[in-house]
């Protein structure tokens, strides 16, 4: 039996199963942050998760497929974290939303920050054609749940054009958060709170 995800392909649901699945993509972020996505194996992924490799292949047919699993994993966790804002936002309107802009933008970097290899893992997404869907897609579903989340709470602007500018907001949110993830000399209190302004305006 295998779970759908919010965006994305199934996983595994049986408890053993998914055990393993989870053991497999811990050690892949773990060796990530370790070695970075040229030198990471599939060999190298076995051995720290303790498995064989006709386990790993039962999940995934090469790195490129633990790489993925890996972003969509992260992308999910980035998610439920919008979820949970917009949840407890919308019952004050969009008002509360821009306001509380800054917060979302923490919360989404504290899932970023917790994340073995989290860096490593959003490079790939970006610099492999054969991994930047799952950005572009989990994006998308960022932006659909925005732009119902408006609706609801009284935008009055047509749907096509809210959705345009909030996928801009979205694709700006998550290029902050990458920054701050990647580079030393920023500071992220001050990166959030600009930001959290312009995108409040």
């Amino acid at each position: 039996m295998r779970q759908k995800n919010s965006f994305g392909p199934a996983t595994p649901k049986q408890k053993r199963a998914r055990a393993t699945y989870d053991a497999l993509l811990q050690a892949a972020g773990e060796l990530l942050a370790e070695v970075g996505v040229d030198r990471i194996t599939t060999n190298m992924i076995c051995a720290r998760a303790d498995v064989t490799p006709p386990a790993l292949y039962r999940y995934f047919r090469d790195k490129d497929a633990v790489l993925e699993a890996l972003g969509r994993r992260l992308m999910e966790r980035q998610n439920d974290a919008l979820k949970a804002w917009v949840a407890r936002h919308e019952p004050d309107g969009i008002a509360s939303f821009r306001g509380n802009t800054e917060e979302l933008l923490r919360a989404t970097h504290e899932v970023t920050r917790s994340e073995p290899g989290a860096m490593w893992i959003l490079r790939a997404l970006r610099a492999s054609p054969r991994l930047a869907h799952i950005r572009l897609e989990s994006h998308h579903y960022v932006t659909d749940l925005l732009t119902d989340a408006y609706i609801r709470a009284g935008s009055t602007l047509p749907r096509d054009e809210l959705w345009r500018r909030l996928r801009l907001t979205v694709e700006i949110g998550f290029a902050v958060d990458e920054l701050v993830a990647e580079d030393d000399s920023v500071r992220p209190g001050e990166v959030f709170e600009q930001t959290a302004k312009l995108m409040g305006r």
